[in-house]
């Protein structure tokens, strides 16, 4: 490995321990500036803590929700290092530790207790140290675990785990503190999805058609910049100047675009590019590893 190649990888565990400290920061301002005043609960994990919290919280020696968010994390910590990946689950510690840490030493300040706001503003900042997390590559813990295994065992995607888990929040939210908070929490949790999706880029796919000139160049480019297959269908025309033209078809993430932008930059300026959002893919489409 040369200097080059272990500054950047410096530079990445670096970025990723930086992304682990703001979403722990981030996550307990949304827990004791917004969600506890609000009597709201979060998704997963975090949110069974919440509700652990609020059932014990009387008991002679009460556990505080950050500690309860690591006690539920252990077994899945476990499960990560055997299953997924030792990296991954390091960066995964550091995320949950912080976030705990940071839950409890963090001085609650109640600055409104109307559950609507606190909803909305817990789960924007929230889905944002969520979303700004996995989109450097690490995971906060919880569901994220459960679902990257299943799918590494199986290829299946598990959601409706995740649907049936945060119904069961929602539904303890409404017999805690009665039913106008359950349906407060749902508002919160659809506005944590939106917002971590937002910010979280790399599961949203994209079509790209380019029209080109320099079909070689363009493919050795994007290749060297993406690792991404591409089809190339020769034999087009120029409807204005009847020139021939090579159209290349390929499927990247959103978070890929600015590559994507470099490599056309650096192997035709003038091509043609075509992006069709949102689209979906029956087949193998390379995700990197955790």
């Amino acid at each position: 490995m040369n200097e080059l190649q272990k500054m950047w990888k410096k530079h990445i565990y670096l970025s990723r321990a930086s992304a682990a400290l703001i979403y722990g920061l981030l996550v307990s301002v949304a827990m004791n500036f917004f969600w506890d005043p609000g009597h709201i609960y979060s998704s997963g994990i975090t949110g069974l803590a919440q509700l652990l919290n609020s059932l014990f919280k009387h008991t002679p020696v009460p556990i505080t929700t950050g500690t309860w968010i690591f006690l539920l994390n252990l077994p899945l910590i476990v499960l990560a290092w055997k299953q997924i990946g030792h990296r991954f689950t390091v960066f995964t510690v550091i995320a949950v530790v912080c976030s705990s840490v940071m839950i409890k030493l963090l001085h609650p300040t109640v600055l409104t207790k109307d559950p609507l706001i606190c909803a909305i503003f817990g789960a924007i900042l929230n889905g944002y140290g969520t979303g700004y997390a996995l989109k450097s590559g690490i995971s906060t813990g919880g569901l994220d675990i459960i679902s990257l295994t299943v799918r590494k065992l199986t290829g299946k995607s598990v959601g409706t785990v995740n649907i049936i888990f945060n119904t069961f929040i929602v539904l303890a939210a409404g017999l805690v503190y009665g039913w106008p908070y359950a349906f407060y929490s749902t508002i919160g949790l659809f506005i944590n999805a939106q917002v971590m999706d937002a910010v979280y880029t790399r599961q949203q796919k994209m079509q790209v058609m380019i029209v080109t000139t320099k079909p070689n160049s363009v493919v050795d480019c994007i290749q060297s910049h993406l690792r991404r297959g591409i089809t190339i269908v020769h034999g087009a025309e120029g409807a204005y100047r009847h020139d021939a033209k090579t159209i290349l078809f390929t499927i990247i993430s959103r978070y890929e675009i600015p590559d994507l932008h470099e490599a056309l930059r650096e192997s035709d300026p003038k091509a043609f590019v075509s992006i069709t959002e949102n689209v979906h893919t029956i087949g193998h489409f390379y995700e990197p590893e955790p």
